[in-house]
C-alpha cells in the first residue's frame, strides 16, 4: 500500500477523517461537505503522531534539502511543523492568521532570518487562501519560501490554482483520491456514490449533496 492510502486508513480509522453522504458537515466557510477532516486528532495517538513526524521530515528533506528553517502554519500546523523540525534539527517559527493583538504584535513568532529557505507546514489544504497567506507573511519579511508541506489536501482545483499561481509547489503525505480508494475498500463509501463525491470534491461551494 502507497503511503497516502496508508496514511488515508490510519485516519479513518482514528476518525480525523470522516465520510457521510447523508448528513454532510457544514464548514466554516458555510460549505456542504460529505468528507470531514480533524488532523489534531493525530496528536493524541502516539503511533500515528510518529508516522506523520518520519514521513514530513523525509518529505521535506527529499523535495527541499537546503531548507534553513520551518515555519507552521498557526495552530494546527504547529505540532507537525515541530516535531519535523526537531527530527531534522532545524530551526522552527510560526506565523499566526493575523498579528498578536498585544505585547510585541508579532505575527511570526520565533527568529526569521533574511534570505532564509523556509518550509511551511500545514495540516490541511482545503482552498489554499489561509495556507497562503501565510506565505505571503514571510515573502514580506524577507523569507524566500522554497515550499508548502501537509498532511493532508482536498485537491480542490481553485486550490492547485492558488498554489501555481503563487508558485509554491505544495507537496502532502495523503489526499481525497487516497482516501477514496481506501474508503472504498473499506466499504465506507459505496462504488454508486462516487459520482456524488467527485461531483463534490470538483465544486465544493455549490454541492448539493444528496437532494
Amino acid at each position: 500500500m502507497s503511503t497516502p492510502k496508508q496514511f488515508a486508513e490510519k485516519l479513518l480509522q482514528i476518525k480525523a477523517l470522516q465520510v457521510n453522504l447523508q448528513q454532510p458537515f457544514t464548514w466554516a466557510s458555510g460549505w456542504q461537505s460529505p468528507v470531514y477532516c480533524d488532523n489534531r486528532k493525530v496528536l493524541s495517538y502516539p503511533y500515528v503522531r510518529d508516522f506523520v513526524k518520519s514521513e514530513l521530515a523525509n518529505m521535506i528533506l527529499e523535495q527541499h534539502p537546503d531548507a534553513d528553517a520551518i515555519a507552521g502554519v498557526a495552530t494546527a500546523g504547529i505540532a507537525h511543523g515541530v516535531m519535523a523540525a526537531d527530527l531534522l534539527k532545524l530551526p522552527f517559527l510560526y506565523v499566526r492568521a493575523k498579528p498578536k493583538e498585544h505585547g510585541m504584535g508579532n505575527q511570526i513568532e520565533g527568529v526569521l532570518q533574511a534570505g532564509q529557505k523556509v518550509v511551511v507546514v500545514e495540516d490541511l489544504v482545503s482552498t489554499g487562501k489561509s495556507s497562503l497567506q501565510v506565505v505571503d507573511v514571510l515573502r514580506q519579511q524577507g523569507a524566500e519560501v522554497v515550499g508548502m508541506c501537509a498532511l493532508f489536501t482536498y485537491g480542490f482545483p481553485v486550490a492547485d490554482a492558488a498554489f501555481e499561481q503563487a508558485m509554491v509547489p505544495l507537496h502532502t503525505i495523503s489526499n481525497y483520491n487516497a482516501l477514496m480508494e481506501v474508503a472504498e475498500g473499506l466499504k465506507i463509501v459505496k462504488e454508486e456514490d462516487r459520482d456524488l463525491l467527485q461531483q463534490w470534491r470538483l465544486d465544493p461551494a455549490n454541492w448539493k449533496g444528496l437532494q
